[in-house]
């Protein structure tokens, strides 16, 4: 256990030049650049409070694994070791999962499953479980298995776009995805063409990954919130705003309900 704690001990390295800008921090950019995972969630869980009251509290725990996927990544980034490693990716599955089981439509679930979003939260539990451990044991494989989760993700969001009667959630919508595209293509200039970008020494893709991803799936998450409350709570009456202008639609995006006891003119534009 103490070897997986030293320092280089992950068989994953970045491109980064490894302690080229600080002695103490392994990959200074691709660990700094972490930052937003640590700025926007409190932010986001002030925005969404009336959500986690009148619709589901459970929201908090995405934001809050945001926060752990940034810490996991700075860790490892900062150390190379293969725990910090194993958080990161660990962090990262566990919250794809409780996602999923929060956000999947019940028009998808399985017949066995009787309409019961609990029961998929528990067999969602299950599947993490075991695929922890596959992760565990197979760590140099876990980045490119990962990677994998973006396929549903995007099939989702496609899916669920197509029926969008709201201007300002389908722009929202094209922006995820185009984000999370150039995320994807960052992540892979880094991963497979190190040395090109080495040449023009620019060896950090991976910190530029790390600002788009963390957009991407945050307002990913916005989204599956607003499909949700629309498929299961529509009286909520849900709407998409932005902070701290909701004119401005390059702020941070958080979805508005209907309060129970308020008049549908306190929700407008």
């Amino acid at each position: 256990m103490w070897s997986q704690l030293q320092r280089g001990s992950s068989p994953v390295d970045w491109c980064e030049s490894n302690y080229s800008i600080s002695p103490v921090i392994a990959e200074f950019v691709n660990t700094i650049s972490n930052v937003l995972f640590f700025l926007f969630p409190p932010v986001l869980i002030h925005l969404f409070k009336e959500y986690a009251k009148f619709i589901n509290p459970a929201i908090n725990i995405l934001w809050i694994l945001l926060m752990v996927i940034g810490i996991s990544s700075a860790y490892f980034h900062a150390t190379l070791s293969l725990v910090g490693q194993l958080l990161d990716e660990l962090a990262i599955l566990w919250l794809f999962m409780a996602s999923f089981a929060m956000f999947l439509p019940r028009r998808y679930f399985p017949k066995f499953l009787g309409g019961n979003r609990k029961i998929l939260g528990f067999y969602s539990s299950v599947f993490s479980v075991f695929s922890t451990g596959f992760l565990i044991m197979h760590p140099a494989a876990n980045a490119f298995a990962l990677m994998t989760l973006t396929l549903p993700t995007l099939g989702y969001l496609y899916i669920e776009m197509k029926s969008v009667k709201c201007a300002r959630v389908y722009r929202l919508g094209l922006r995820s995805v185009a984000v999370c595209l150039l995320a994807v293509f960052c992540w892979i200039m880094d991963r497979l063409f190190c040395d090109a970008w080495l040449s023009i020494n620019f060896p950090y893709m991976h910190g530029v990954w790390h600002v788009l991803i963390f957009i991407a799936s945050y307002t990913a998450l916005v989204l599956s919130a607003y499909f949700n409350v629309l498929e299961e709570s529509p009286q909520h009456k849900p709407q998409l705003r932005y902070w701290p202008k909701n004119d401005f639609e390059l702020g941070i995006p958080y979805i508005a309900i209907k309060h129970p006891f308020k008049s549908d003119t306190n929700l407008a534009i």
